[in-house]
């Protein structure tokens, strides 16, 4: 299992936690809306270290922006592996041709 399988785990782990116990168990409380939001808001950041070219602050950024992706997945009852899974319909396929049949 990898760094982020454990994250994935931990988590969902936490979902039902008390908020006032854990960081992920208070974004939970405040609904997929603001997971979502955070999410949006770790992006941007991550995009500004990336447009900058701070490299350490970007690897911290994209680290940020994994976590809040998994947190609002999990709100939303998206698992990793359904995620995965569909990584793994798309390999072998051109981001072209998988946009183009996404339309049709």
């Amino acid at each position: 299992m990898n760094a982020i399988e454990r994250l994935a785990e931990t988590i969902a782990a936490r979902k039902g936690a008390d908020p006032d116990s854990s960081w992920t168990a208070k974004l939970f409380a405040k609904g997929p809306e603001k997971c979502a939001e955070k999410f949006g808001e770790e992006a941007v950041e991550a995009i500004i270290e990336a447009v900058k070219g701070d490299r350490a602050h970007l690897i911290t950024e994209a680290a940020d922006v994994i976590y809040h992706l998994l947190v609002m997945l999990a709100a939303r009852d998206v698992s990793l592996a359904e995620v995965m899974d569909e990584l793994a319909r798309r390999e072998g396929t051109s981001g072209i041709s998988e946009k183009a049949a996404r339309k049709a």
